[in-house]
């Protein structure tokens, strides 16, 4: 079996590191590389080059986000910089880091629960707040169009579940 080691740069790490900072501005105790939106970075003589995908064609923080990235990178003097929106292949919640899933969770949204192939709102899911599994869909959307609104038969409060995408 042979393996391949790849040495990153150091300067490509510390533009990972920074990626790191920028909070998504729908979840903000998610950052971009939490969520698996930054696919790429790149440097060479023409300068960096950011490949981002969107968590969907038609987000409306992706140019929000782009020019986020692109602040970022220059205050930090990692000059000249281009963002490249990369719809394929699409963004799913399989991208989503596992410490993210927690950290969604903690923030009071239930996290996505399967794979990213299933079309399907699942029959319950749990509560972020108590735990509980006794849970009842109230709408297949909930304060944007890839949550769903849930209610909590336990503890009795609504909750937004970020669904499978």
């Amino acid at each position: 079996m042979n393996q391949t080691l790849t040495v990153m740069q150091p300067q490509v790490r510390a533009v990972w590191q920074l990626m790191a900072t920028i909070s998504d501005p729908e979840i903000p105790v998610l950052t971009l590389t939490d969520l698996g939106m930054v696919r790429s970075v790149e440097h060479d003589d023409d300068g960096w080059r950011i490949g981002f995908t969107p968590t969907w064609s038609g987000c409306p923080a992706t140019a929000f986000l782009q020019k986020a990235i692109h602040d970022t990178m220059t205050e930090h003097g990692y000059t000249p910089v281009r963002v490249s929106v990369q719809l394929h292949p699409a963004w799913t919640t399989a991208w989503m880091s596992d410490a993210a899933k927690v950290r969604l969770r903690e923030y009071g949204i239930s996290p996505p629960v399967g794979h990213s192939c299933s079309a399907e709102l699942p029959e319950h899911v749990e509560c972020p707040r108590c735990g509980s599994q006794r849970t009842t869909l109230i709408s297949e959307f909930g304060s944007t169009a890839c949550k769903a609104l849930w209610r909590c038969e336990s503890c009795r409060e609504p909750f937004d579940y970020f669904k499978c995408i």
